[in-house]
């Protein structure tokens, strides 16, 4: 992988994390099952950050698989795009499966 591709996906994994950290507050006003939804809310934004960077690296890696013609890269690159959206739809499917 590229220096500049590398790059590029270190600032946009660290915008996503800052942005899934600073937007949410776990603070209750003294119900503690609001204070424990809070959390929960905080905890699927964390992880659903997590598996969009996931899924982003897992395109690029598909990308530059179809580039190289490279077969095994290609299905290393189309299981992490498939884990990324599995991660980043977590709470979805959960609710999906609940419901």
């Amino acid at each position: 992988m590229s220096k500049k591709i590398r790059k590029t996906l270190t600032i946009g994994a660290a915008a996503a994390m800052l942005l899934t950290l600073f937007s949410v507050g776990v603070f209750a006003a003294g119900d503690p099952v609001q204070a424990v939804n809070n959390l929960s809310d905080f905890l699927f934004k964390v992880i659903k950050a997590i598996g969009l960077i996931i899924l982003a690296f897992g395109i690029v890696q598909l990308g530059l698989s179809l580039k190289s013609h490279d077969p095994s890269q290609r299905a290393n690159g189309f299981l992490t795009v498939a884990g990324g959206v599995v991660i980043a739809f977590a709470k979805e499917i959960l609710d999906l499966i609940i419901a």
